[in-house]
């Protein structure tokens, strides 16, 4: 499974040669700078970019594009070389002028057999024309990869200063000039996912002017410059080229002279990586010359294409005229588990459009009668005798024949939902099944974090049957607020203020044992703060299992403890990451994922306490600290307005069914339901006590 990194986390490289996949929603230049031990870049030879897009063990892209593939093969990188940043900019000839109005692009570190290592979403950009995004570092023999992050206003020539490149300014204007006349050839973005993520398609080349393209070729009859390899070979049509003594090209390119003497290093056997590569319905096409003012052919004649990911199961046989039968996994994605998170929050969109269809129907239908009635009832003669009764009996008739054919389309695609439920819901992996499902049976605590998790269940009164998991995706963006004031459930019942605080705390503790069974030892570190106790009998299975870093703290010292040691851990993360000194951190710190219960919130909270929760909420998420709080929301209101700015920022569950969650699309009320473990059932006990028995032999 693919390590979803965070700002400023670190994960290990099995691999030497990789590919890093860029995805992004515009255009966008990449490229790569080279550091020494403490990564500054010593001139504009350690830069790699479209007008110099080959150093040994490294290659880049010519083009500014919405996808790109980088080649990286770290054993042919110099030993001089100990930091890789790899870097992404806007292009200064039109297009957007800062991240903040684009999507958000999506980094993933690959194999060569398409296989996701690391993948980092960048968030968080505003004003930033350039960011670095990924750091590759060597550490102790060994090389990692760190999600960076880091946005720069000022642009390339702000991000090169910063690596201590004195003619940075130069360089900027070099690679955006080399961008501008066609060194660089703009490609479509590509198409996005049904859920709005990354998209993880190939990026098809540009077409040539014979295509109709509109992009800028370069100068007219030249032939285009084609890339140099660093793995020693040439691209195929290409004629020998001259070089100099340095190992540049002799003429007719920018390339600049490298540190480390002739440009690429010794071909090796078995598959390259390519970072511009056909799509995979193409690869079987044999590479030919370019033609003039043609695209450029990027193929290689010894380096094999990334596998694409195994294609989704096939749906079974049908009678003719039946209905396909649905398969679990059959959405887009690179995995299973992304296909199934495709698919579930395909099947929530679809029943959200179904049902406002259906709506719409209804309410057609009687605005249609009332009209009707009112044409009858306008003449006087209609209001009394037979003649109006029978305007009435046939405008009721047309709106319960309209209701009842849009009732049987609805009922036909809740058909098909519900059969497709039926399959998914088996399939699912332990982050996004119920604690009901058998596949907890089977559960071993996991190498890699999942893409998302289970939060409970959505559903429309129109078909309270038909639940469709809520997933999100992680690491969390937002806290969880778990609302233990007084409510009425949805059947007209009420619960007194114990029961439905104890429900609360249940529903926090079925959460937090989801997340510390999802991800894996040692890599998820889990706080309580429970300042009067009262969450004591809830909390026994995480206290009995040993999964927390330590007792619950109780009383107004521990809450000081607790928050203070949080607080500092988010300050020094936060100033290691920007400060580009992540390995600076102390020895003793923990780098995993952070979670904080903190029950009866704001019992037990001074000013001074609330403060550094509300930093918390607001700064965490970014630095791997989350919050999970239980609170009545009307109990905290008597303390002012001093806490609404914490509130609005988390996401509000309940632990009993309430429909206060609406869709983005349509804005229906979809009731929610927590994730409880079923009545009697021991499973979130076994599950902990792996996961505890995990982290003794991980430490």
């Amino acid at each position: 499974m693919t390590a979803e990194l965070v700002r400023g986390q670190n994960h290990p490289l099995s691999q030497a040669r990789l590919e890093i996949r860029i995805a992004a929603g515009t255009p966008i230049v990449a490229g790569a700078t080279l550091g020494d031990e403490h990564g500054t870049v010593h001139g504009v030879e350690w830069v790699l970019h479209p007008g110099a897009p080959a150093l040994p063990g490294l290659e880049v892209s010519r083009q500014a594009a919405a996808d790109h593939r980088l080649a990286v093969d770290l054993g042919a990188v110099p030993e001089a070389v100990h930091r890789v940043h790899v870097l992404l900019a806007l292009p200064s000839a039109g297009g957007p002028v800062r991240f903040g109005a684009v999507a958000a692009p999506f980094v993933a570190v690959t194999g060569l057999d398409g296989t996701e290592l690391a993948s980092y979403t960048i968030t968080g950009l505003d004003a930033e024309s350039a960011v670095v995004a990924l750091e590759l570092y060597r550490r102790q023999g060994a090389w990692k990869v760190r999600a960076v992050g880091q946005g720069y206003a000022g642009g390339l020539t702000e991000l090169l200063t910063d690596q201590g490149l004195p003619q940075a300014h130069q360089l900027a204007n070099t690679i955006h000039e080399a961008v501008a006349q066609g060194l660089a050839r703009a490609v479509t973005p590509p198409a996005r996912t049904a859920d709005g993520d990354h998209a993880r398609q190939t990026a098809t080349p540009a077409p040539g002017p014979e295509q109709g393209s509109s992009v800028a070729q370069g100068a007219s009859g030249a032939v285009p410059p084609q890339p140099l390899s660093p793995y020693g070979t040439q691209p195929p049509g290409t004629p020998p080229q001259p070089t100099s003594p340095n190992g540049g090209s002799a003429a007719g390119t920018s390339q600049p002279a490298s540190p480390y003497g002739a440009q690429g290093a010794p071909a090796t056997g078995g598959p390259q990586p390519g970072p511009t590569q056909m799509p995979a319905d193409a690869s079987s096409a044999q590479p030919s010359a370019p033609t003039v003012g043609g695209p450029i052919d990027y193929s290689h004649p010894r380096r094999q294409n990334a596998a694409p990911p195994p294609p989704p199961p096939a749906a079974p046989p049908v009678q003719p005229g039946q209905p396909a039968r649905p398969v679990a996994g059959d959405a887009t994605g690179w995995s299973m588990d992304e296909r199934l998170y495709n698919q579930v929050w395909g099947m929530f969109e679809d029943l959200a459009r179904s049902t406002a269809a259906y709506r719409s129907a209804v309410d057609f239908a009687d605005s249609r009668m009332e009209k009707e009635l009112d044409a009858a009832l306008a003449d006087p003669r209609n209001r009394i005798g037979g003649q109006g009764d029978a305007a009435r009996e046939a405008a009721r008739a047309r709106y319960a024949q309209l209701v009842e054919q849009a009732r049987a389309v609805y009922d036909r695609d809740l058909g098909q939902l519900t059969a497709e439920s039926e399959v998914v819901e088996p399939a699912l992996p332990p982050a996004f099944a119920r604690w009901d499902n058998p596949v907890w049976h089977g559960y071993r605590v996991p190498f890699e974090a999942p893409m998302a998790v289970r939060l409970g269940d959505l559903h429309l009164p129109e078909c309270p049957e038909l639940r469709i998991p809520m997933l999100i995706r992680l690491p969390l963006e937002r806290g969880l607020w778990i609302d233990s004031g007084a409510a009425g459930s949805l059947d007209g019942s009420f619960l007194d203020s114990h029961e439905l605080h104890r429900l609360a705390m249940d529903t926090a503790v079925a959460l937090a044992a989801r997340l510390l069974a999802v991800h894996p030892a040692g890599d998820y570190t889990l706080h309580v703060i429970d300042p009067a106790g009262a969450g004591a009998q809830a909390l026994a299975p995480l206290v009995w299992t040993g999964v927390l870093a330590a007792p619950p703290a109780v009383g107004a010292a521990g809450v000081a403890d607790v928050l203070a040691r949080l607080t500092e851990r988010v300050d020094l993360v936060q100033m290691a990451v920007r400060g580009g000194a992540a390995d600076s951190l102390p020895p003793g710190l923990d780098t995993s994922e952070q979670l904080l219960i903190v029950n009866d919130f704001p019992h037990g909270f001074d000013d001074r306490a609330v403060t550094q929760l509300r930093y918390l909420a607001d700064e965490g998420p970014s630095v791997g600290v989350h919050l999970m709080m239980v609170a009545d929301r009307e109990e905290a209101a008597a303390y002012g307005p001093l806490l609404d700015p914490l509130w609005r920022s988390l996401m509000r569950l309940t632990p009993v069914p309430d429909d206060h969650l609406a869709d983005p699309w349509v804005g229906h009320a979809w009731t929610y339901e927590p994730a409880l473990v079923p009545p009697g059932s021991q499973v979130v006990q076994q599950v902990l006590n792996q996961v505890a028995e995990a982290r003794t032999k991980y430490t």
